[in-house]
């Protein structure tokens, strides 16, 4: 996928998804979204250089990224990394760009509890994905919930968050069922979760695993005639095309951006979108998000006349800009995004109907230290058997 020639001064900037591997699917989304971008901005004459794409691809392996981001750094003379789409891969790199002292531009919605000066956290926040999840199937739904997940940080801090807020709204965590990165065994947790029948499914797996999760859960419930709603913070509309046209309909999920989204920028991006990767394609939220990295990362550039770190770093901070998701900016507090938060459902033809959005984009709130939870249990969805009250505010912040 190369970059267009431009004759301006060219910015290495690397490229670092995994486009093989357990989810490899999503590391292609997100290329696509950076490299669309990087064309953009050479087409731009609003910009005096260009960036030149250095793509790797660790192949889902975590140690990879650390391999990949290192040599980007001391053989391409990069100062800054778009990459990363699972927390297991940023975290591994954490370290190396603190030491460094260069710039990890980090796209994906993440669970949060993590604040670097050498990273910009693109993608929505704990209080942008899980906690308006959480309210909406407390207060819709059920407040009981079986928890399905992949094994490492992502689910087991988001599954904390649920397990926080249900708690105080005075229901409960029905089971917490892992499963190794890139594992495909789901049997084990299809048969529990037919045999115990929760009101409730909250889907945290990743990639091959949540696509085998859904499709088997699917034929388990149409096989015995049942429904039972799924959750879900990560699915995207190149995913439903995945799980296939019967299987990924009525998912409930909690995003800052969908395709489906009525905005004019946003009708703009994927008609650009679809021209330049096919009109069968479309951009799931990372894919977008990774597009926002690189306008936010040329943006700051530009700005700061320089593409050392720091430099950018301040100069990106608080700068709006209209993204196809709506308006984002980056809160110098703690380098994370301001993000409309959205909750939507999968419909037939692999896309989603939204239903409910915030009213403005939201303050990144990584450890959730603003959330209160009182007057939750007031709302909790009616069930028969009573609970004992639990504490309503997160204890996340010692």
């Amino acid at each position: 996928m190369p970059a267009r020639r431009s004759s301006r001064p060219a910015i290495p900037v690397g490229i670092v998804f995994s486009q093989t591997g357990p989810y490899a699917m999503m590391g292609r989304e997100m290329l696509c979204g950076a490299m669309l971008a990087i064309e953009e901005i050479a087409q731009d004459p609003a910009f005096d250089f260009g960036f030149v794409p250095v793509v790797r691809d660790p192949g889902g392996r975590v140690s990879a990224y650390h391999d990949a981001c290192d040599a980007l750094i001391r053989h391409e003379g990069v100062d800054h990394v778009i990459g990363c789409y699972t927390s297991a891969s940023r975290k591994e790199v954490l370290p190396l760009f603190e030491r460094t002292e260069r710039l990890l531009w980090h796209p994906a919605r993440y669970e949060g509890f993590e604040c670097s000066d050498q990273i910009i956290y693109v993608g929505a926040s704990p209080n942008h994905n899980v906690v308006p999840l959480a309210r909406y199937m407390i207060e819709s739904l059920a407040d009981e919930v079986f928890c399905v997940g992949s094994n490492y940080v992502w689910t087991w801090e988001t599954n904390r968050v649920m397990r926080e807020i249900v708690g105080a709204a005075g229901g409960r965590i029905l089971a917490e069922r892992l499963l190794d990165l890139g594992g495909t065994g789901v049997a084990h947790m299809v048969d529990e979760i037919m045999a115990r029948r929760p009101p409730v499914v909250f889907n945290t797996l990743v990639g091959e695993s949540s696509y085998r999760f859904v499709q088997a859960l699917h034929a388990a419930l149409a096989r015995a005639g049942a429904a039972i709603p799924m959750l879900s913070c990560s699915l995207c509309e190149p995913e439903l095309r995945r799980i296939g046209p019967e299987a990924s309909v009525g998912c409930i999920t909690s995003s800052a951006y969908f395709e489906s989204l009525d905005r004019p920028e946003n009708h703009a991006f994927v008609a650009r979108w679809k021209a330049r990767f096919g009109a069968e394609s479309s951009p799931s939220v990372d894919g977008q998000a990774t597009y926002v990295a690189a306008m936010l990362l040329a943006r700051a550039v530009r700005r700061a006349g320089t593409t050392e770190a720091a430099a950018v770093r301040q100069a990106a901070a608080g700068h709006v800009f209209e993204a196809p998701q709506g308006p984002v900016w980056i809160d110098p507090s703690n380098n994370h995004c301001f993000a409309t938060p959205r909750l939507a459902r999968s419909m037939p033809g692999n896309s989603f109907e939204i239903f409910w959005e915030a009213p403005a984009p939201m303050a990144p709130d990584p450890y959730l230290s603003a959330l209160n939870l009182a007057g939750l249990a007031g709302r909790r969805h009616p069930r028969e058997e009573m609970i004992m009250p639990r504490p309503r505010h997160l204890r996340v912040v010692k």
